[in-house]
């Protein structure tokens, strides 16, 4: 198992961005989804924890066999999907995610927000052992490098100014100056057990992840005026509005049976492995 703690600070305050990455999640998710590949919500419902209280809980279908490494599409059919189970009960949330055709494949994650500049030392109260293996990752959402292929001009946060809260740009050392500032504390454990392929795997992942919550946090300040102006119940009312649309982007191409497919198994994969004609890196 590889754990890494990614901490990515936002110039907004906790309870902003519990309406922000409401609306983030739903409008990406509706931009990555065309016919038969994206996000597809299976359930949206309150739910309720005996220690964290009252939340929400969510399951989705993300269908990307096109979007994955040459290795594993060597050997997969073209249509599966990985399940995301996620309970949200903000400031706290935990997300699974889970494939039945790559059964020793999980990834968990465990996220925090605070009102600070990612300065909590140990904020998921991990043992002397867990801190040990974890690595601290921090993100900037304004200098880190992004993929070229999530880059837009409107969303550069270096140059990005928002016109209701007065917000930005965002200038080298914000996170130091930046009122009100907050940081996501983000715990992703990924596994993936399979002997000769555990490593690639596990690191591929993380670096998909990476890209992921820096492209996902940019967004989530880029388009603050268009959410900022939002209570909790117009947020979910427009979450409800884009995971329909979503939904019929998928459509059916993506969600077709999977009961032929075959867990893979190390054989396979070396097979897959020896015949690849790319490495495994993002796509």
């Amino acid at each position: 198992m590889l754990m890494k703690e990614y901490r990515v600070c936002m110039p907004l305050s906790v309870e902003e961005y519990n309406i922000g990455q409401l609306y983030m999640i739903a409008k990406h998710s509706n931009e990555q989804s065309e016919k038969g590949e994206g996000v597809e919500v299976v359930r949206n419902e309150p739910h309720e924890d005996p220690v964290h209280g009252k939340g929400q809980y969510t399951e989705k279908r993300i269908h990307l066999s096109n979007r994955l490494p040459s290795w594993v599409r060597a050997v997969i059919p073209n249509i599966f999907y990985i399940t995301e189970k996620a309970w949200n009960y903000y400031p706290f949330t935990k997300t699974e995610y889970t494939c039945s055709f790559l059964p020793r494949f999980t990834i968990e994650i465990e996220t925090k927000y605070e009102n600070n500049s990612g300065t909590t030392v140990n904020v998921h109260n991990l043992t002397q052992e867990e801190l040990i293996n974890r690595e601290v990752i921090d993100i900037d959402i304004a200098y880190d490098e992004l993929p070229e292929k999530y880059f837009k001009e409107k969303e550069d946060l270096k140059k990005f100014k928002s016109v209701k809260t007065g917000r930005g740009p965002l200038e080298k050392g914000w996170r130091e100056t930046s009122d009100p500032i907050m940081c996501s504390y983000k715990l992703v454990k990924v596994k993936f057990e399979v002997w000769g392929f555990q490593t690639k795997v596990e690191s591929y992942t993380h670096a998909a992840i990476r890209d992921i919550l820096l492209l996902g946090h940019r967004q989530a300040f880029a388009w603050i005026d268009e959410w900022i102006d939002m209570t909790k119940e117009d947020v979910r009312n427009y979450e409800k509005k884009l995971q329909e649309e979503t939904n019929q982007k998928v459509g059916s191409g993506g969600a077709a049976d999977q009961s032929q497919a075959k867990p893979l198994d190390e054989e396979t994969l070396r097979q897959a492995e020896a015949s690849a004609a790319t490495p495994a890196t993002p796509t």
